[in-house]
């Protein structure tokens, strides 16, 4: 049996603002760059690429080729496609980075669009945030643990657009959560933002995945996050 995302459709008028990212009802991701940017009348509005690609959607054909830039030039001046143009597919099995995580994170048997098995449409996923039970892909964000913005800004800025494309996909720092408190973290550390729930596993994966790939803290974030770290160590005990 088949299976179809069903995503709402609004008009342009609800979302005029050329801000707005426009998911197509083919999904496909259209920012104010994309050529068919006017043309989509029928879409559901996102408040950024990132969010329209976490949700499933797509680049159009060819935008991979936009350049990204690899200098410390720009650093301070963070935009999503410095660390590539959505979800790879480094085993080339059509499954991309976020259908292989909610494979590989769903706790009961998950069911594919179609027998080619591409796109997983539903399975029952425990979200590491808040405990939630979530049956539907499309109700499932797959956030950064580590935020891509937040690691730009922490020393990502100086490496290669290979090596940022391998953190974005990097299996350890992504998770299955619902889409509401990935978009209520953003692109905040420790210091500024904890899930509700499970926060003694979210810490130490967090500073992890920053150990694992050198990034910078500042004396005062040091502090912070060793004192959480020390918490949810006495919490242990």
């Amino acid at each position: 049996m088949a299976f179809t995302l069903l995503l709402p459709l609004t008009t342009s008028a609800q979302a005029a603002n050329a801000t707005v990212v426009k998911k197509s009802s083919s999904g496909i991701c259209h920012d104010s760059y994309s050529a068919s940017y006017q043309r989509t009348k029928n879409f559901t509005p996102y408040d950024s690429l990132q969010a329209c690609l976490d949700s499933g959607g797509r680049l159009p054909k060819g935008a991979q080729n936009k350049p990204a830039t690899s200098t410390t030039a720009d650093a301070g001046t963070y935009q999503r496609h410095y660390f590539g143009h959505g979800w790879m597919d480094n085993d080339k099995d059509c499954q991309n980075a976020r259908m292989e995580t909610l494979i590989a994170q769903s706790v009961g048997q998950v069911r594919f669009k179609d027998t080619k098995q591409c796109q997983v449409v539903s399975g029952r996923w425990n979200s590491a945030y808040s405990g939630k039970v979530i049956y539907n892909a499309s109700d499932i964000d797959i956030d950064h643990v580590v935020p891509l913005k937040w690691a730009w800004e922490h020393g990502a800025d100086r490496w290669t657009l290979d090596e940022r494309k391998a953190f974005a996909n990097d299996p350890k720092n992504l998770v299955s959560v619902e889409a509401s408190l990935n978009r209520q973290k953003g692109a905040k550390g420790l210091d500024e933002w904890l899930p509700p729930k499970n926060q003694c596993q979210y810490i130490p994966r967090f500073i992890r995945v920053v150990k694992a790939y050198d990034l910078t803290l500042s004396a005062t974030e040091q502090t912070h996050y060793q004192s959480l770290l020390n918490r949810c160590k006495n919490t242990a005990k």
